[in-house]
C-alpha cells in the first residue's frame, strides 16, 4: 500500500471527511475518467488546442469515455490518426485496478479493487431474472460505526474522485460484455474509416445502489458529479429512476441529494427508537430520528410513484418484536411518508455482536406491516458466501499476499471461461 496517510477520525459521530488532492502521476499525465465534457475541453486547451479544437476533441473523447467504453485514444476512431498520440502523451483512461474477483453460488459477483494510491474497495453486481443491480462504494471505508455492519469496523481511508466511483459502472460494463458495438458516424468526425452500424446492446445492468463502502452524502460532491455522468444522455444514459442513493441519515445533506441528484433515496433506518437507533446506528446521536423523518418528508421528488425506501436489517431480540413493528407504522404515518420497507436478514461476519431474527419473526413483522398497507418485503440474501451481502464489504487483502492474490483471480477468470 502506498505512503498515503490514513484520515484524522475526529469521534465516531458526524465525522466529516475533507476531500483529497488527485494524487498526481509519476508520468505526468492526467486521468480524464471523471470529468464533464466541459473540464475535459478546458484541459486540452490548457494543453495547446484552440478552444475550437478542444471543444471538438472534448466532445468525440467524452463519447467514446461514456457511451463507448474504450480505454485507449488509439481505439477512438473518428479523431485523427495524428491527433491520437498527442492525446495519449497527455492523457490517460482510468479504471480502478481488479486485484480480486469472486463468484458466488448465486451468480452474485464482487470485485475487490485499487485505487492508484494503494487503497482497496469493493463493488458488488447482483443479477435477477429482470434486472441487474450495480453495488457502488462511495469511500475506502466508512466512518459511521453502524454496529451491525462489517464495513463500518473498517478506518476511512479518503473519499473516492468521481473518475473512482463512474470507474466502478465502467468496469461492471466492462465484465458484463455490454458495451455498444460496431461505430457511429458524426458530424464531426474527420476521417473516412470503415467500421460497423452502431447499435445499443440490451443491458445487463439496469440498476445502481449507492450502497457499497462508505456514506454517500460524507463524499457529496464526488458522488453528485459521477452520478450525472452517469444519467448523462450522451454518457451511460441510466435513468435517475434506476439509481438509489442510500444515506444512514446525514440530514442536512439530504434536500441537497434531491434538489442537485435527483435520484431515489434510501434511508438506514434500522430502528424506531432513540435508545436502540442510538446504539446500532451512532449517526442518530447527531441527527436524531424525529429530524431524519422530516427530512425524508420533505425530499424533493419523493410520491407514491418514487417512494422512499427504508432499510431496516432485522436482528434477533434488538429491533424485531410485534411492537417495533406497530412503531414503525405509527411513524411512516404521522410522518405521511410515501415509503416502502425493506426487510433484510442480518448477515453474518466474523466477530458481530447481533444474531439473526428468526425466519418466522421476520414473516410476522413483515406481515403486520403489510396490513397496514405499507410494502415490506423481505430482501433475500444474495452473495453470503464470499461476503458480498449488505452489510458485509471489507476489504481484507492485507491478508493475502499479492501473488496469492494475482492466482486466485487468475483462477477465477479461468473459471468464468
Amino acid at each position: 500500500m502506498a505512503d498515503t496517510q490514513l484520515m484524522q477520525i475526529p469521534g465516531h459521530i458526524d465525522p466529516l471527511p475533507v476531500a483529497r488532492d488527485i494524487t498526481p502521476r509519476e508520468d505526468g499525465r492526467v486521468d480524464v475518467m471523471g470529468l464533464p465534457k466541459k473540464d475535459i475541453a478546458a484541459l486540452f486547451e490548457a494543453a495547446g488546442l484552440d478552444a475550437k479544437a478542444a471543444k471538438l476533441r472534448a466532445k468525440q473523447v467524452y463519447h467514446w469515455l461514456y457511451h463507448r467504453g474504450v480505454t485507449d485514444f488509439e481505439a477512438m476512431t473518428d479523431i485523427a490518426k495524428t491527433m491520437r498520440p498527442w492525446l495519449a502523451e497527455h492523457f490517460v483512461i482510468g479504471r480502478p485496478e481488479v486485484v480480486e474477483a469472486q463468484l458466488s453460488t448465486d451468480g452474485t459477483r464482487k470485485w475487490l479493487l485499487r485505487t492508484d494510491d494503494g487503497h482497496d474497495f469493493e463493488m458488488v453486481f447482483i443479477p435477477d431474472a429482470d434486472r441487474g443491480t450495480l453495488c457502488v462504494s462511495s469511500q475506502v471505508g466508512c466512518t459511521l460505526n453502524c454496529r451491525f455492519c462489517h464495513t463500518g469496523t473498517m478506518r476511512l481511508v479518503r473519499n473516492l474522485t468521481p473518475g473512482e466511483i463512474v470507474g466502478q459502472v465502467m468496469l461492471a460494463r466492462d465484465a458484463l460484455g455490454e458495451w455498444p458495438k460496431g461505430r457511429m458516424d458524426f458530424v464531426f468526425a474527420d476521417e473516412d474509416e470503415e467500421g460497423g452500424d452502431y447499435r445499443a446492446d440490451g443491458r445487463l445492468l439496469t440498476n445502481i445502489v449507492m450502497m457499497g463502502m462508505g456514506e454517500p452524502l460524507y463524499n457529496f460532491d464526488n458522488v453528485r458529479d459521477a452520478l450525472k455522468l452517469v444519467m448523462d444522455g450522451e454518457g451511460l444514459a441510466l435513468s435517475k429512476r434506476r439509481i438509489t442513493l442510500s444515506t444512514s441519515g446525514v440530514v442536512p445533506l439530504m434536500a441537497r441529494c434531491g434538489e442537485e441528484i435527483g435520484v431515489n433515496l434510501a434511508v438506514s433506518l434500522h430502528a424506531v427508537t432513540k435508545e436502540v437507533r442510538d446504539e446500532i446506528v451512532p449517526i442518530n446521536k447527531k441527527f436524531g430520528l424525529e429530524d431524519l423523518l422530516q427530512a425524508c418528508a420533505d425530499y424533493p421528488g419523493a410520491s407514491n410513484a418514487r417512494r422512499i425506501t427504508f432499510e431496516y436489517v432485522m436482528l434477533k431480540d434488538k429491533n424485531d418484536s410485534d411492537e417495533d413493528a406497530r412503531e414503525l407504522i405509527r411513524l411512516i404515518k404521522k410522518y405521511k411518508l410515501p415509503a416502502k420497507v425493506n426487510l433484510i436478514p442480518f448477515n453474518p461476519w466474523p466477530g458481530a455482536p447481533y444474531e439473526c431474527s428468526t425466519p418466522e419473526r421476520i414473516r410476522q413483522f413483515s406481515e403486520i406491516v403489510f396490513q397496514a398497507g405499507i410494502s415490506a418485503p423481505v430482501r433475500t440474501p444474495r452473495g453470503r458466501d464470499i461476503d458480498a451481502a449488505c452489510g458485509q464489504l471489507k476489504t481484507a487483502a492485507e491478508k493475502k499476499s499479492r501473488a496469492e492474490l494475482d492466482r486466485l483471480y487468475a483462477e477465477k477468470q479461468a473459471a468464468l471461461g
